[in-house]
């Protein structure tokens, strides 16, 4: 499912984002920049240990990423040039800064995908795995805050894909963007 934003294209598939040819890729990282399960873990599968070799260093220089950040790396074997580990909020009650926690991870990673000079972004769903942020909160946040970045009148992205890895998260993203962009 396709979009057209302010000339810009806003695309939904469900799929693996490990093979979905991008300029760069955002990951659902930990804090930790660790690596771990998930989206995370299959991009650092696809991707190599180039990637968190070069996570041990950018842990070296600023410790733990905060939730709301991001911060990049190369994207080793994966179709893209980029990775952007971006860091969502652990759900709890919904009260606690979550949405801006959320809202801000994909702000920064739009954000660093344009001072990487990436024209094409994939982005799966964020903290609504193991971090559990209810799928339609998360997913109407992501839409949101991704149409606000793309109607920046600076904004240089072509196309951002949400990749969504089941048909209940797809489902949802597309009938909520059918309902906002309509």
């Amino acid at each position: 499912m396709e979009f057209d934003v302010a000339g810009h294209r806003l695309v939904f598939q469900k799929g693996d984002i490990t093979t979905i040819a991008a300029d760069a890729i955002v990951n659902a990282a930990n804090s930790g920049l660790l690596g771990g399960g998930g989206v995370d873990g299959a991009i650092h599968r696809s991707g190599g240990p180039g990637i968190m070799r070069e996570l041990n260093e950018v842990r070296a220089q600023i410790g733990r990423c905060p939730p709301g950040q991001a911060v990049v790396t190369s994207a080793g074997d994966l179709p893209a040039d980029w990775v952007i580990h971006a860091v969502g909020p652990i759900y709890r009650d919904g009260k606690s800064g979550e949405a801006e926690q959320l809202a801000a991870c994909y702000r920064n990673s739009l954000r660093l995908a344009q001072e990487h000079d990436a024209l094409r972004v994939t982005m799966p769903s964020i903290s609504t795995g193991v971090y559990g942020y209810p799928m339609r909160s998360a997913a109407q946040i992501a839409i949101e805050t991704v149409v606000g970045c793309l109607e920046q009148p600076d904004n240089t992205l072509k196309s951002v894909t949400f990749v969504l890895y089941d048909d209940p998260a797809f489902r949802t993203h597309v009938e909520l963007a059918e309902k906002l962009l309509a």
